[in-house]
């Protein structure tokens, strides 16, 4: 049975890492366990972690839900200086979607579900957890 899940992005300076995640997150992280080293709690089960080291070119992406994809856009591109992304979307996908790189190379992804009646109910039974 699988309960929880991480996903590990590495980083060349864990401070300016730690900053940058911060913002992405709009918040501190949930664990610092050591040196190096920084977890977010994404939503219930589901973490980030960022540590210090040589970062894998490529790397994800980690598509995140958001109920406003463009606003999380404008938001990233213009706090963060991540690069401006194209929004995507196809008439047979329920979602629109985009992704962009945090400084390091790792690829960060955003997606908007269409039906807010879905979005919604997911959002209650993640606050549920």
């Amino acid at each position: 049975m699988i309960y929880e899940m991480t996903i590990q992005f590495r980083v060349t300076n864990i401070t300016e890492g730690q900053a940058w995640y911060e913002g992405l997150f709009q918040r501190q992280p949930d664990f610092i366990p050591h040196e190096g080293f920084a977890e977010w709690e994404i939503i219930p089960g589901c973490w980030l972690q960022v540590a210090e080291g040589t970062p894998t070119p490529g790397n994800g992406p980690l598509r995140l839900g958001v109920t406003d994809i463009e606003a999380e856009r404008g938001r990233m591109v213009n706090e963060s200086g991540a690069e401006d992304f194209e929004i995507h979307s196809r008439k047979e996908v329920p979602a629109k979607w985009g992704t962009f790189s945090d400084p390091w190379g790792n690829r960060i992804g955003f997606f908007e579900t269409l039906d807010k009646d879905e979005m919604n109910e997911r959002i209650e039974m993640v606050l549920k957890k």
